[in-house]
């Protein structure tokens, strides 16, 4: 099954409540609240908080969508992951996602890169005591800014719980882009869905969608349940979500 929610982070000038409404009313099934607007971490009040909301609506939290980067000291590390756990506790986060430093792998030291690998191993251990996954943001200017990286990453870390986040990097043609989540299906969690193109321009969801029946088509031929969470819509405009969400469903559906 895939299912289709929203990133609160689209619409991070809304409160939390406003976010679940518009999501509820335009069908979709999940959340991902971020990290940086609408449940900070170590706000625990925030996070019951959107829960209840979430809840109350009928919809499902989907992850906590951090900002966990692993930089800093260790001290540092530890005390802010312990702030994003105390966050994703109290939301019911079944994932969290986090960020594979803020190096590309093409200029990480290999002791930047050992040290980003302990440090994920240590948070993943504590998150599985609370039966919490990790996600991999698949992002440009990380460890998993190409494919080779993301899955040596992976392997590195080396936890049945640590998966990766997967979207289309800016710019890649549709044909590149595919065939990094080909690489990476088995384990891919979370896809991230929105329409940029060629680079930062926000289009409707529909105007890649020739992309999006191919990625939904591997997703569904592999048949592994995910979250397809829309992320940015155009001019962040919360009237266009039950257009895109309606775009998204259909495009799962015809995926399949």
């Amino acid at each position: 099954m895939i299912r289709p929610g929203l990133c609160s982070v689209t619409f991070r000038d809304l409160d939390a409540g406003s976010v679940v409404h518009h999501a509820a009313a335009a069908g979709l099934e999940c959340i991902e609240w971020a990290g940086d607007a609408h449940v900070p971490p170590g706000d625990v009040a925030a996070a019951e908080h959107a829960r209840a909301l979430t809840e109350q609506s009928g919809l499902a939290v989907a992850s906590y969508g951090s900002y966990l980067r692993f930089l800093g000291t260790d001290e540092e590390v530890r005390a802010e992951g312990e702030a994003v756990l105390a966050a994703a506790r109290a939301l019911g986060a079944p994932r969290i996602r986090v960020w594979a430093s803020r190096t590309g792998s093409a200029t990480a030291t290999t002791e930047e890169r050992a040290t980003t690998v302990r440090r994920i191993q240590e948070f993943a251990d504590l998150a599985a005591a609370d039966g919490i996954d990790l996600g991999l943001e698949f992002h440009a200017h990380t460890l998993t800014d190409e494919i080779d990286s993301t899955l040596r990453l992976l392997e590195e870390v080396d936890r049945p719980r640590v998966l990766s986040y997967w979207q289309p990097h800016q710019g890649m043609p549709a044909d590149q882009a595919l065939e990094t989540l080909q690489r990476v299906l088995p384990a891919t969690s979370t896809i991230h869905v929105f329409s940029w193109w060629p680079r930062h321009e926000r289009l409707a969801l529909a105007e890649r969608s020739a992309l999006w029946k191919r990625v939904f088509a591997l997703l569904a031929a592999e048949g592994s349940d995910r979250d397809a969470l829309l992320e940015f819509v155009p001019d962040d405009d919360p009237s266009l979500l039950p257009r895109e969400s309606d775009t998204l469903r259909s495009l799962i559906t015809a995926g399949g």
